[in-house]
């Protein structure tokens, strides 16, 4: 009789074990790309300007920043809040006084672009709107591109308007001072102005009056990008955005000379002191802004390179402090906005690969380098401001052998960019080709899913075609690029359409086939059917085993590993957040675990998921998961790691 209970409660634990749901993964949560993983601490989204009070308070402006105020404050190396809306700001100029501070707004329907709005530091609040520029209907392009104050006076540079507007700080004008392409700007102690001509690799210096006294012509394909008068020096120091990525010091007793820089000639691009595309202590990537406090102390803030016409989406945030000596003391960084890192094959899972920039390490991670080269390579994709999507700072990242191959795109992508690197390009990624693109023969958008598999074979779901087209790679040339060959259509079974997502796990020759929304006309999103095929390129393209039902209805992003299938949602039908991670068996089907935050005391993950390939997966050879996710309101990157 005993034997005989035992024998039914086994029965009805098998039975309970096939419908209870699954239970939460016993995974650590950890984040890269910032310097802090919580909300509250967060360093603020593409800084691209910086203004730093004599006391060194820091306030950088972004032209977004998902979470807070478009103006981020800092000091001694955390965050003191923020100023502003999220999306109030353009980010390409700031500048302040004891009182206030004045930052270039974002366009805006009301009053259209070209506006620089007055905040009271105390309270935060805006007490003034002055219109700068007459080019009041430019969405999304920098109109003022500099601003500096001292007593009184506030300059503000209106770059189509070919001149640098003086007010009084109070937004009554006083005089224009004309001049070809104005940017960034500083005031000397005698009064006299300096402008920064970034295209001309000048700077022009007006007397207070407006009378042009000197002109600073700098090396050849020089840009000068950021401008600061040190005071306690005499100098003007100048941040050069071109091939020498350093700061330029400028003694202006009698005509100006250069005295010195600092940083590292050629900055991340050196190679006699690193490897090519490593950032570090004075490998200075773009310089944006600098500033000094009455310690010494001076402060850089660099913007990495990457990003297309979405300023807010651009190459990140990166300040640097360093004491009176030149000695780095700390950074604050803020790396990724809307993208994601994938693991690193070759170095199993140790480095993480984004669209534009190079991570490792934990509790926020090493910024390891910038994988954009904009003067070897200035048509790349990723920093072309014509580009047709706002961003490719989503990476996709394979090795065979030991070649590597970078895919990046944006957010929701019906074009994806391929890279390659080589040993004598170090970190930087060499633009190679695209789908849609000549290199895979066809111009129709990707709109039913994307993969690049193991062994760098692509899989696209081209435009209304009804097939999946697959391109096996046929080898590499000498310094690394990638070939494929022509594309091989296959039927999309009709069981998964309207197709939305593909996965394709070539070690075992397992193909997943998320459905889109039926009826619906949103090609990004994934309904709740996915579909597993094992043995596809073995011929099995029709019995697809198991079939996996999705238990919310709001999927957005998908990858896969291993022997597990990991599903990251947007909202709710009733607009609750499911910020988790599912991890579904692809033998049984069954939902396993559900990878959940277990650091919430350092790292927030609570960002919905609302990009296409938000998550990337990778098995270690130890058997631990390892899965990223696009973090939007933290600025970073959540990492998953999961041992079954």
């Amino acid at each position: 009789m005993a034997v005989k209970k035992r024998f039914h409660a086994a029965l009805l634990a098998a039975a309970i074990a096939t419908i209870a749901p699954a239970c939460h993964a016993q995974n650590t949560t950890d984040w890269l790309a910032n310097s802090y993983g919580t909300l509250a601490a967060h360093v603020g989204n593409t800084a691209r300007s910086m203004w730093v009070a004599p006391e060194g308070v820091i306030y950088a402006a972004s032209m977004w920043d998902e979470y807070e105020g478009g103006v981020a404050i800092y000091q001694n190396h955390k965050s003191l809040g923020s100023i502003g809306a999220h999306g109030e700001f353009q980010g390409s100029a700031i500048t302040g006084n004891a009182t206030s501070i004045f930052a270039a707004h974002q366009y805006n329907k009301s009053y259209g672009s070209g506006a620089v709005g007055r905040y009271n530091r105390a309270t935060g609040a805006r007490d003034l709107l002055i219109q700068v520029s007459a080019s009041n209907n430019v969405p999304r392009i920098d109109v003022i591109t500099g601003l500096a104050t001292a007593g009184s006076l506030l300059y503000a540079s209106d770059f189509y308007g070919n001149r640098v507007r003086v007010y009084t700080t109070g937004g009554v004008w006083q005089r224009d001072i004309d001049i070809s392409g104005p940017g960034a700007l500083a005031l000397d102690s005698a009064g006299n102005v300096w402008v920064a001509r970034k295209s001309a690799g000048a700077i022009d210096e007006f007397g207070p009056t407006g009378a042009l006294l000197n002109t600073i012509q700098m090396p050849g394909g020089a840009q000068p990008s950021a401008l600061y008068f040190d005071a306690s020096a005499g100098q003007l120091m100048v941040g050069d955005e071109g091939p020498d990525m350093n700061i330029k010091r400028y003694t202006l007793s009698g005509r100006p000379t250069l005295a010195g820089t600092f940083g590292i000639q050629g900055g991340y691009l050196d190679t006699t002191t690193g490897i090519k595309g490593q950032v570090g202590a004075k490998r200075f990537t773009r310089v944006v802004g600098i500033g000094k406090d009455t310690a010494g102390n001076l402060y850089v803030l660099n913007n990495p390179w990457g990003g297309s016409w979405d300023l807010g989406r651009n190459g990140g945030t990166d300040i640097h402090a360093y004491n009176g000596a030149g000695d780095l003391q700390w950074t604050l960084q803020s790396l990724n906005f809307e993208g994601v890192a994938a693991p690193d094959p070759v170095t199993d899972g140790a480095l993480f690969y984004g669209g534009t920039n190079l991570y490792e390490g934990s509790a926020g991670g090493t910024f390891v380098a910038n994988t954009v080269d904009p003067f070897a390579y200035p048509s790349d994709p990723r920093i072309d401001m014509s580009d047709t999507q706002r961003d490719e700072h989503f990476g996709q990242l394979v090795s065979v052998g030991a070649n590597r191959i970078l895919v990046a795109s944006g957010q929701n992508p019906p074009i994806f960019y391929f890279f390659h690197f080589n040993a004598a390009n170090g970190y930087i990624a060499i633009p190679d080709a695209s789908i849609p693109g000549a290199a895979f023969n066809t111009t129709l958008r990707v709109t039913s899913g994307f993969c690049i598999d193991s062994k760098g074979g692509v899989w696209a779901g081209l435009d209304k075609t009804g097939y999946i087209y697959h391109y096996p790679l046929t080898g590499f040339d000498a310094s690394g690029k990638p070939a494929w060959g022509p594309g091989i259509p296959i039927r999309i079974p009709a069981s998964i359409q309207p197709l939305t997502r593909i996965v394709y796990l070539a070690d075992s020759d397992t193909m997943i086939l998320a459905q889109g929304i039926v009826g619906s006309t949103d090609w990004t999103s994934i309904g709740t059917r996915i579909e597993v095929y094992h043995g596809w390129s073995a011929g099995n393209t029709t019995a697809p085993n198991p079939v996996i039902n999705l238990p919310h209805v709001d999927a957005k992003s998908i990858d896969a590993a291993g022997s597990y299938l990991f599903v990251s949602y947007w909202f709710s039908s009733s607009g609750q957040a499911l910020p988790n991670i599912d991890a579904f068996n692809l033998a049984t089907g069954r939902l396993d675990a559900t990878l959940v935050n277990t650091n919430s005391s350092a790292v927030d993950a609570g960002s919905a998921m609302d990009s296409m390939y938000g998550i990337r997966a990778y098995l270690r050879s130890t058997g631990e998961y390892v899965v990223t996710k696009n973090n939007v309101k933290g600025s970073s990157i959540t990492v998953y790691r999961w041992t079954p």
